[in-house]
């Protein structure tokens, strides 16, 4: 009996040996794989955010650009926009919010911007992906209403 138990613990000696420190490999590989994971899911978070971001300043400026009525909407006539004030007004707001982007005026109307800008990610670069674009447009459209309908 006791041959065997001596056979029995000096095979689980030995096994318990060929196999120490392997736990040690396994926590490292994943700890770097979650990290991995982590900062992509952190860049891409951050990208849709200046995506939104984006989407807003264009909105703003587009809504800017759509308050630069003509002197005769005053008066009750039908409105529309003073085109180069739109267009001015709404640059100007894509200047200070930092921006690049198009303004365009169509029909006397309808204001359309569109916004170009970057995200540079903070881990997707240790792996060469950077300066990731992100776009927006915004229409902002003059309407007369009366009673809650549009005339």
């Amino acid at each position: 009996m006791n041959q065997v138990r001596r056979a029995v613990c000096g095979w689980l000696a030995a096994a318990g040996r060929e196999e120490r420190g392997s736990i040690s490999v396994w926590a490292a590989t994943s700890a770097i794989v979650m990290m991995i994971c982590v900062g992509i899911a952190l860049d891409l978070g951050a990208q849709v955010h200046a995506q939104q971001h984006a989407r807003g300043v264009a909105a703003q400026a587009a809504r800017v650009g759509g308050q630069q009525l003509d002197a005769a909407a005053i008066t009750g006539a039908y409105p529309s926009l003073a085109v180069g004030h739109a267009r001015v007004a709404a640059q100007a707001y894509l200047d200070a919010s930092g921006v690049e982007g198009t303004v365009t005026v169509t029909g006397g109307d309808t204001v359309h911007v569109s916004v170009t800008d970057t995200y540079d990610p903070r881990f997707l670069g240790i792996v060469g992906i950077s300066n990731l674009t992100v776009t927006g447009e915004a229409t902002a459209q003059v309407i007369r209403t009366l009673g809650e309908r549009e005339q």
